[in-house]
Formats: structure tokens, sequence, C-alpha cells
């Protein structure tokens, strides 16, 4: 295993100092690979006093709750399952520009209020420097609700984080990136159950035919697949793309395309240049 840099040591013990500083903690942990370092950190740091929290909704992967699951019996986390209701809100559902803001809205209450009923002293969530890049309205309702952001004081990018976790035998360390289910429906289009089901399933059946970064793109009867540009090749192929159509167009699908720019973070969000600009201080996940 390869030895951290001076640097990078230097700010995994800045992150630990400022965890234990914060007491006991909740920590908004998705399986992904910011928040599952969270966590893991948080745990060896306050013990008990850390508790891994993941929010169920149908906007949550199944294949991330598969992760949490894991990370969560190989190494002992303190961990619950909380429900969230996002789906009950128009402004959620409307799936505006600020969609995010109201998720995380809903998700920082229910966790405000499970810190209060616990006597945790406060809570965090994964964000990195990386994420202060794309339009992210979901820190807003982060720095609305007091939640802390742990990664991002410890001036921690995506890329160390998985150096980290690699360290630390996390089995996220190389996992794709990815996002909330709706991130997958463009801005405009309702965000409802059945919609998010046939992006969840659509995506393990890509990864099924071993593509490992890929993004379904929900446009109404069309499916806009896209692929990590350096497995586009594969893809490409003529039988290979006779399968990706044959295993999409049965979860409800007219016409499967395949984007020739391939998987690029945020490309929803390309909309948003000829859309009003949004305020400047609102920042959160990406799409």
């Amino acid at each position: 295993m390869a030895l951290l840099s001076n640097t990078l040591e230097r700010k995994r013990d800045a992150l630990c100092d400022d965890l234990r500083r914060s007491g006991p903690l909740i920590v908004a942990f998705s399986g992904g690979v910011d928040s599952s370092y969270l966590a893991y950190e948080a745990h060896r740091v306050l013990g008990d006093q850390a508790l891994a929290v993941t929010a169920e909704s149908p906007s949550y992967p199944a294949s991330h709750r598969a992760m949490a699951e894991q990370i969560v019996r190989e190494f002992e986390l303190p961990h619950r399952f909380i429900d969230t209701h996002e789906m009950q809100s128009a402004d959620y559902r409307s799936n505006r520009p600020d969609r995010c803001y109201h998720c995380k809205t809903e998700l920082f209450g229910v966790l405000e209020q499970l810190r209060d009923r616990l006597g945790f002293a406060g809570v965090a969530y994964g964000i990195n420097t990386d994420d202060t890049g794309d339009y992210r309205p979901g820190h807003r309702a982060a720095d609305e609700h007091g939640v802390i952001s742990p990664l991002l004081a410890a001036g921690l990018s995506k890329s160390e984080i998985r150096e980290l976790s690699a360290s630390a035998g996390l089995p996220t360390a190389e996992l794709p990136a990815s996002a909330c289910l709706s991130s997958r429906l463009p801005y405009g289009t309702e965000v409802t159950p059945e919609r998010l089901r046939q992006v969840d399933e659509g995506e393990e059946r890509l990864r099924g035919l071993g593509f490992r970064q890929v993004r379904l793109r929900h446009h109404g009867d069309l499916a806009r697949v896209e692929i990590e540009p350096s497995e586009l090749p594969r893809a490409f192929d003529p039988e290979m793309s006779r399968q990706i159509v044959e295993v999409i167009k049965p979860l409800g699908f007219r016409w499967v395309s395949l984007d020739l720019e391939g998987y690029r973070t945020g490309s929803l969000n390309e909309v948003l240049s000829i859309l009003p600009a949004p305020a400047a201080s609102q920042t959160g996940r990406g799409r």
C-alpha cells in the first residue's frame, strides 16, 4: 500500500481534530465515496459517539444501500436507516434547478430531529472541495440547518478522499461517482417513483453488461445512455448496442440512444447556461 504524502497526512489529521472537537456526531451516510470515508473516520475518532444514518427514499439507488450495508458490516459502524419524505413536496417533485435544496432540507430536518432525540451534538455530511465548482443547491440547505462539512473544512478533494479510502481499506475507494436518481431527470420533468425505478433498474442492467460508469438520462419515451468515454468503443459495437437496447427498452422506453459525448458530471446542468442565473450562494450535489 502506497504511503500517504505529508500534505495528505496533515489534511487527515486536521479532519480528525475537527471531528474530535465536534463531539457526538450524526453522519449523513449514503454509501458513496465521500460519506463512507467521513463515517469511517468519525467512527475511528469518536467510536460509538458517531452514528452513520442512511436516508431511504425512492431516489436512493439500491446499489448504494447494498454498499452502505457492506461498510457497516465490515467496519462495525453504529448505523440506522431512516425514512425521508421529499416525494411529498411539490417543490421537489416539480424538479426545478433547486430540487436538491428541497431534498436536503427534508434530509437535514429529519437528521436534526434524530440528533435532538438521541442527544448528539451535531450533523455532518460529505461535501468536498470538488463539489464547489458546479451548481449545488443542497449546500445552502446544509448552511441553513447548521450541518457541518468536515471534508470540505479539511480541504480534501475527491481524489484525495479516494486515496485515503484506499489506505483505510474501504471498498468505496474506486467506486464510480454517483448521485441521487432524481438527478437523471431533466429539469422540469416531474420526479415520480416510476421514473426513478426505471432509472435505477436501467443503470443496474447497464452495469450487468459490464460497464462501470453509466448514467441513464430519462427523457420521457427516450432513454439517453451516457457511458464513460473510455468504454464507448465497446458500447458502439453493434452486438453490444443491440444488447443495450434489449435490456433498456422493456423498462418502458420507446427509444434508446447512446450519448456520443459519453458520461460527464453535471450534463443535465448544461441547460442552466440558458436559464436565469441561480443565486450565487446555492451549491450542493452533482448530477
